[in-house]
């Protein structure tokens, strides 16, 4: 193989052109003084399959598009290996995701800083919230001016507004069953049942590819390299002083070194940054030597404290023939993408998931911990059906769980995949989560507002009924929601990975910025806080004034044991 080192020189070097990366990209460039390299494995994101909202489920099993990777054996799941797919095109995972726009709690960021990542506390992050944020469905009223923004590049809205009834039916439902409702749960008030929003704009998937790089693209001290496999960062060690003075790609056949002026920064992920860096020599000795490879830096955090979100689909038969699943013959797609393709609107121009709910599974949780999406239809994600007729779902999940697994390098080789094991389900808390999810659901969806609706039970299915029986069923059909992050924490004890800068601990001129470095998983999809991170992120590289912290309030729900429930 050929090697090259490039004469070329950069302010910034950016690995990852993801959720992340894209923002830094584009926030980085503003001053035209400043060049900036981004480095993507993947290529265009300019493909129907990404940008139609209802394709969502094509990119992310799709080798072009997304990483597949894939778990080791989980133990508390009978042994299944889980499918683990992570962006790799420009947009990263924003353009494989769900394109659901949740920003998590605002006791998750308050947790944050507890941890240990100073500053990161929900009022100094919600500013950079409504800096990403482009709310489609702004009021003029100063109380939604608190809280959501208008004028940034992220497009939100609520999809195609609710119009099938099974929508609102659920809304009712939760409210019925003693839960509040909420209008916006991006807002003051996360807890309750309400519309979902999601990144969409002009009925085309707004990733961070559309919404920060391609607008970026046009400055001349903006560098794009895609399809660039990154070997590894190149450290200067002089004795104990370790520095980032560039990294090493592969593309075409040839190897090329690039170096940075000011800063490497790593926005690969929550499985591709601690992997780069343990490819870098940068973590656990006993784990990079296991796998070939000198340690430059023990860093002992890296690729630990890996979460994820779990969920299952809990499905009902419908009496009504009003579901999506009326629409999955080869005629009705043709005229739902035809309809996309020539005016954006109509079916294709949603991802389904237009209402939502964030509840608490018990007394003594003090901020939502289960999180619905509902969908008129009863299906997987790859579109598969599990019976003829119609039916609606939702997905439901405990997303504050308290197993923890890791990402271990296991090869020099660039191109070999990381271990990944997860230890989903290995506390009694989380089991227990999962119990709640099961019997709280059935209460929601048995009251009367789905009585025109509801027909019978098709999975877990009413025989499932103790906990054994629950327990059963959850290992054997849970699946991820696809939110793997904190594998590079930010705090100050000794198994962070980065500073509350994003700086690496003991690495001058390296950062991480992405959902790897989050201490603590939040109560939501991962994309928005992503977003929001790199947002802060690009003002704390450029040293700019930072946002002042937002004076705005939070509602938190009355005592658990407040709130009416019929049953467990």
């Amino acid at each position: 193989m050929k090697n090259q080192v490039s004469t070329l020189r950069y302010d910034y070097i950016i690995v990852g052109a993801g959720s992340a990366g894209c923002v830094l990209a584009n926030r980085l460039t503003e001053d035209p003084n400043t060049t900036v390299l981004l480095l993507e494995t993947g290529g265009s994101d300019r493909s129907i399959f990404i940008q139609m909202p209802t394709a969502l489920s094509i990119p992310m099993n799709t080798k072009k598009y997304a990483w597949q990777f894939e778990t080791e054996e989980e133990p508390h799941l009978d042994n299944r290996k889980m499918h683990c797919p992570r962006g790799k095109v420009l947009g990263g995972s924003s353009s494989i995701n769900g394109m659901v726009y949740v920003r998590g709690h605002a006791k998750d960021f308050d947790e944050w800083e507890e941890k240990g990542a100073t500053d990161w506390n929900y009022a100094s992050c919600l500013p950079y919230f409504k800096k990403s944020e482009n709310w489609a469905l702004a009021s003029d009223n100063s109380a939604t001016s608190e809280y959501r923004g208008t004028q940034g590049p992220l497009g939100v809205n609520n999809g195609n507004q609710m119009k099938n009834p099974l929508y609102q039916a659920f809304v009712d439902a939760g409210v019925e069953a003693g839960y509040m409702d909420t209008s916006d749960y991006n807002a003051k008030q996360q807890e309750g049942f309400g519309p979902m929003h999601m990144t969409i704009k002009n009925g085309v998937r707004w990733s961070t590819a559309n919404a920060y790089l391609r607008p970026a693209l046009a400055r001349p001290n903006l560098t794009v390299v895609t399809h660039a496999l990154v070997h590894k960062i190149l450290l200067s060690v002089d004795g104990s002083e370790k520095k980032a003075t560039g990294i090493r790609y592969e593309r075409k056949g040839s190897i090329i070194d690039v170096h940075a002026n000011t800063e490497v920064i790593l926005s690969a992920g929550s499985i591709g940054s601690p992997h780069l860096l343990q490819l870098s020599g940068i973590g656990e000795k006993e784990t990079l030597e296991k796998a070939g490879i000198e340690c430059l830096h023990e860093l002992p955090g890296v690729g630990e404290n890996l979460q994820d979100h779990l969920e299952f689909y809990f499905q009902f038969k419908c009496k009504q023939p009003i579901t999506l699943n009326g629409k999955l013959d080869w005629w009705n797609k043709l005229l739902i993408g035809a309809r996309w393709f020539f005016f954006k609107k109509g079916l294709g121009a949603t991802n389904h998931f237009e209402s939502c709910g964030f509840i608490r599974s018990k007394a003594g949780i003090e901020w939502p911990d289960l999180q619905y999406h509902f969908l008129p239809a009863a299906m997987r994600y790859d579109g598969r059906t599990a019976f003829d007729g119609h039916g609606f779902q939702v997905h439901i999940g405990h997303n504050k769980p308290t197993s923890r697994g890791t990402v271990k390098v296991t090869s020099a080789d660039p191109k070999a995949h990381p271990s990944i094991r997860f230890n989903y389900l290995s506390t009694e808390t989380d089991r227990e989560g999962f119990r709640d999810c099961v019997k709280l659901t059935r209460e929601i969806i048995n009251q009367p507002a789905f009585d025109q609706y509801r027909d019978d039970e098709i999975q877990p299915g009413q025989h499932i009924q103790t906990d054994e029986e629950i327990d059963a069923f959850v290992r054997s059909n849970v699946e991820s929601a696809y939110h793997p992050s904190c594998t590079c924490k930010m705090g100050t004890d000794e198994m962070s990975v980065v500073d509350p800068q994003t700086r690496v601990r003991g690495v001058s001129n390296l950062r991480i910025v992405d959902s790897s470095i989050f201490p603590t998983i939040p109560n939501g999809n991962l994309n928005a806080p992503t977003i929001m991170v790199a947002e802060r992120a690009a003002d704390l590289i450029k040293s700019a004034g930072m946002l002042p912290p937002s004076q705005a309030e939070v509602s938190m729900a009355p005592d658990w044991e407040t709130v009416q429930r019929s049953k467990f």
